[in-house]
């Protein structure tokens, strides 16, 4: 049976990068066909084979991090500072398509990659440096990891309440931005490249890729001269849009719209709420966010959140229960999309480890990875020649 043909078959990517931002953005470009080879340091590689909640897995060099964001991709080692790594590197270069890395600023260059002598060794090639603050500038020689980078871009100054922000987002939001923006980036070039044949450096980043997924606390600001405050689990562009209360658990509603919110009342029971001059109009009902949640808190606690995500849904109003990261994975809609594989253990064969997909189904088949995250230099012999 022939493999699915993908946007990015037959795309060659050579990947440097460590950790998540840049493995997570080379995952996304396997998922769509590309032929993914992590350049990894000898006995040493990723360091994300040490990360994870498992220590048998991180002595093993398979760290749960590393497992999750490096399936389907293939693993040389090469010392780029050893003349025969260097030759090595630079054969492999002369056939690739994209060269992907997350070094500081300027790490690279020092290595006697800068863009120029890369476009020397293939001038169709695709460079993506990501980095937490761009190759240029006052802060493009510090170092950042994600939480840096929340701090620094004001994400953090508006998660939470006003009692509790500043606070991290639970996830690395900011290198899977980062990742994301470098794979889209990545994917313009390579389509830019067929009508002029040449490629470009892309210099990305993670900083600013995180203020602009901000959205509305940005633009409210640079538009309107708005400053943002911490909300907590309120919406500040509509009400009531938040986080409710039922008789077993949080739920989610956001009707922002004016149909929308009539509905609301009238499943609740309350349609008087829609024709108290408080909260009859959209910019009554943010001014009077408080009182309008207190009386739809009453109202919601008649049933369970289950029963109000079914009953607000069925009837075009935005609602859902608030789940764990479990219940998620174990949705019936996220398991009818196939988004999760399941590969075997690298090296054992004996051990099943579930991954992500992406979100995207091509054709009505969803991407998925095509095996199983490698070895520390499993793929050394097949690329000896250039060894």
């Amino acid at each position: 049976m022939h493999r699915q043909q993908l946007p990015l078959d037959g795309v060659k990517v050579v990947d440097l990068t460590n950790v998540l931002a840049g493995p997570y953005c080379s995952y996304q470009l396997m998922l769509f066909g590309a032929e993914v080879v992590k350049v990894e340091l000898p006995g040493t590689g990723d360091l994300a084979r040490r990360l994870g909640p498992d220590p048998e897995l991180n002595r093993e060099r398979m760290g749960a991090s590393f497992l999750a964001q490096n399936a389907g991709k293939k693993s040389v080692e090469l010392d780029l500072k050893s003349p025969a790594g260097r030759a090595a590197f630079e054969t492999m270069l002369a056939e690739a398509d994209v060269l992907l890395e997350n070094f500081r600023a300027g790490v690279m260059a020092r290595l006697g990659y800068g863009w120029e002598r890369l476009r020397e060794l293939n001038p169709g090639l695709v460079y993506c440096a990501i980095s937490g603050f761009g190759q240029s500038g006052p802060m493009s020689g510090a170092p950042a990891y994600d939480q840096i980078i929340q701090g620094l871009s004001g994400m953090m100054s508006v998660t939470g309440t006003p009692d509790t922000a500043p606070l991290r987002v639970g996830f690395p939001i900011c290198d899977t931005v980062g990742g994301l923006m470098a794979g889209l980036a990545i994917c313009a070039a390579l389509a830019g490249r067929q009508r002029g044949g040449r490629g470009c450096f892309l210099d990305l980043s993670m900083l600013e890729a995180s203020i602009s997924a901000m959205g509305w606390t940005v633009s409210n600001y640079l538009v309107s001269g708005v400053e943002p405050e911490p909300m907590g689990d309120q919406n500040a562009t509509a009400a009531p849009s938040g986080t409710f209360e039922t008789a077993d658990g949080p739920l989610n509603i956001a009707a922002n719209q004016q149909a929308q919110f009539e509905t609301l009342c009238r499943l609740v029971g309350r349609p008087d709420l829609a024709a108290d001059p408080r909260f009859a109009e959209r910019e009554a009902r943010k001014n009077h966010r408080q009182a309008l949640n207190q009386e739809l808190n009453k109202a919601l606690r008649a049933r369970t959140a289950l029963e109000w995500e079914e009953l607000l849904s069925r009837e075009g109003v935005p609602a859902a229960r608030i789940l764990t990261v479990p219940q998620a994975l174990a949705l019936d809609q996220v398991r009818h999309r196939g988004f999760l594989t399941e590969v075997p253990l690298p090296g054992s064969g004996e051990r099943p480890v579930t991954v992500t997909g992406n979100g995207v189904v091509i054709d009505g088949v969803a991407l998925r990875p095509r095996g199983p995250a490698p070895l520390l230099g499993q793929h050394n012999a097949e690329f000896e020649a250039v060894r």
